[in-house]
């Protein structure tokens, strides 16, 4: 009896050795790592020019109205699709009735269209803007970064980051006086690439409108950024 006793404590004593095996484990591959960030930026332009233009009307008769805003929106497409620099997209299309002081009976009916239109060509696209203006109104005139742009830039931050953090993490291996040192983990995130930047369309139009010459339009620019987080061992 006292042997099987003995047996069991032995069993049990290995046991809870093994299962110690992962802590001990996990504590070694934290051994001498090091959390590291390093972020990069760049002025990156606004090269994307986007106009929302629209009509609005009301009639007594929906499919009159409804006949009108469309001859409209087709005059307008017919227009802009003359200059090859734009991109067309039309935007929402909305009606709905109007009620008497009461509220109780429909007098009439209201009806809306969008046309959005984008490019990188701002002098095409102003000229273009202030010729649908005789028809059309405005909303707003917007500035972005094109998805091209983007990119190119994205790749561009992404190169001066690993640099960034390689030299970084250079700088803290030779402060702990290590041999070397390897990358446990690396993650990039990009900040700063703005939202269309808009301006008042009541200013825009009046610019158009009164001047003959189009008018010069300036985006500016806008400042991105790329952080790389990480982890590395460094090598004693």
């Amino acid at each position: 009896m006292s042997r099987f006793i003995r047996n069991a404590a032995a069993l049990t004593l290995s046991a809870s050795t093994l299962a110690s095996l992962p802590a001990v484990a996990a504590d070694e591959l934290h051994y001498n790592q090091i959390a590291l960030r390093a972020e990069v930026s760049q002025e990156v332009a606004r090269d994307k020019m986007i106009v929302t233009l629209y009509t609005e009307s009301q009639n007594a008769d929906p499919a009159k109205l409804a006949a009108d805003i469309t001859t409209t929106m087709n005059q307008a497409l017919g227009q802009a699709r003359e200059v090859k620099a734009v991109t067309l997209r039309q935007g929402s299309r909305n009606s709905y009735p109007i009620y008497d002081n009461k509220n109780q009976k429909i007098t009439g009916w209201r009806e809306r269209a969008e046309l959005r239109l984008e490019s990188a060509d701002f002098p095409a696209l102003s000229k273009l803007t202030g010729e649908l203006l005789n028809t059309l109104k405005m909303q707003n005139m917007e500035f972005a970064i094109a998805d091209t742009t983007r990119r190119s830039s994205e790749d561009a931050l992404l190169k001066d980051a690993v640099s960034a953090f390689k030299a970084r993490a250079q700088l803290a291996t030779d402060a702990l006086g290590g041999k070397g040192y390897k990358i446990v983990n690396l993650n990039f995130n990009t900040n700063g690439y703005p939202q269309p930047y808009a301006r008042g369309g009541m200013m825009m139009k009046a610019a158009m409108m009164d001047s003959a010459p189009t008018p010069e339009v300036e985006a500016g620019t806008s400042q991105v950024s790329m952080s790389a987080d990480g982890v590395i061992e460094v090598l004693q």
